[in-house]
């Protein structure tokens, strides 16, 4: 048998200790958008930033639903099947009836006050229920959106009469319905050939959805946010809890800075994104409506009767995570 010197094995010990003898990694995520769409920027930052960290770890990005259906992320993340998704938390409403909280009508006053709702004790009760499920939050993100109409403009609540609407959410669903309309459920991919199928005849997303699907090409008016907006989404970075745990010092330290990093550039990023889809509507023919204070009330108090009424009624709980979002101001 070989002998190893005393230096050779020192030289392992120290290796073996620090971590440094760590196969490279390869982490999978998945996300349902195009590759010119915030969402897909804000993966790619993480992506590269941990490629020039050095850390012996690969984030492989499936965009366009390539690898996953939509709406079909959350379980294999939490089962560990997918290491990482772009994702709009609401979409998970049926496995964590909480979680439609983030996608709540009137909720969110704006980009600053969606940051703030992501460093309160609300966002620490979802994150302690996403932790249940083997998944942590490494980057927070809100969008802010509007409506769509093929034929109409959709700015207060009799707009959307005897309408059949795309909505985000259970939350908006309901609201919606207590407006009137009825209700074609599906995620904002698939709203374009809803529209061009005569399927949908209004629908709400987000500001960048609206411009990366290229809905402006089977609509007539776009209600786009603004000082007044009553659509906004919460839409993380999401990570498989063990998976994350499994990985060393190194790698671990390497992906929170680039969630850091990524985590800046969204913010920034959302907020140029509303004006940003004006101009792409504008320019396409697209008439833009206004919605007034006067209507986002109107709203809002038809919320108070739907949506808040039926999420404090169906989950446990509920008024006290209600009252946690409105408490932060």
């Amino acid at each position: 048998m070989l002998k190893i010197s005393n230096l050779l094995k020192t030289s392992l010990a120290t290796l073996l200790l620090s971590g440094g003898l760590v196969q490279a990694k390869e982490l999978r995520l998945s996300h349902q958008w195009s590759t010119k769409d915030v969402r897909h920027q804000v993966a790619q930052i993480v992506a590269d930033e941990v490629a020039a960290a050095g850390v012996d770890l690969e984030v492989k990005i499936f965009p366009s639903k390539s690898l996953l259906k939509p709406r079909e992320q959350y379980k294999p993340l939490s089962r560990g099947l997918l290491d990482m998704t772009v994702f709009p938390l609401s979409y998970a409403g049926g496995q964590r009836p909480a979680y439609n909280l983030t996608l709540m009508p009137g909720l969110v006053k704006n980009h600053d006050h969606a940051i703030r709702l992501s460093q309160s004790p609300f966002m620490e009760e979802l994150q302690r229920q996403m932790a249940e499920d083997d998944v942590m939050v490494l980057v927070h993100g809100y969008l802010a959106g509007g409506f769509v109409g093929k034929d109409r403009c959709i700015t207060k609540p009799e707009d959307l009469s005897d309408l059949q609407t795309r909505a985000a959410g259970k939350s908006f669903e309901q609201m919606l319905v207590g407006a009137g309309a009825s209700i074609a459920s599906m995620a904002s991919s698939e709203i374009y050939s809803a529209m061009q199928t005569g399927i949908l005849d209004a629908a709400n997303t987000s500001s960048a959805s609206f411009v990366s699907y290229r809905i402006f090409e089977q609509v007539k008016c776009y209600t786009p946010a603004s000082d007044v907006a009553l659509w906004f989404l919460y839409q993380p970075l999401l990570m498989n809890k063990s998976t994350f745990e499994g990985l060393n010092a190194a790698q671990q330290a390497a992906l929170l800075d680039a969630a850091a990093k990524a985590e800046s550039f969204y913010l920034e990023e959302a907020k140029k994104q509303d004006a940003n889809s004006v101009e792409v509507f504008r320019e396409a023919g697209v008439e833009i409506a206004e919605m007034t204070q006067e209507d986002f009330e109107a709203w809002r108090s038809l919320a108070r009767e739907t949506s808040y009424k039926q999420f404090v009624s169906e989950v446990e709980g509920g008024q006290d995570l209600l009252d946690l979002a409105l408490s932060v101001k």
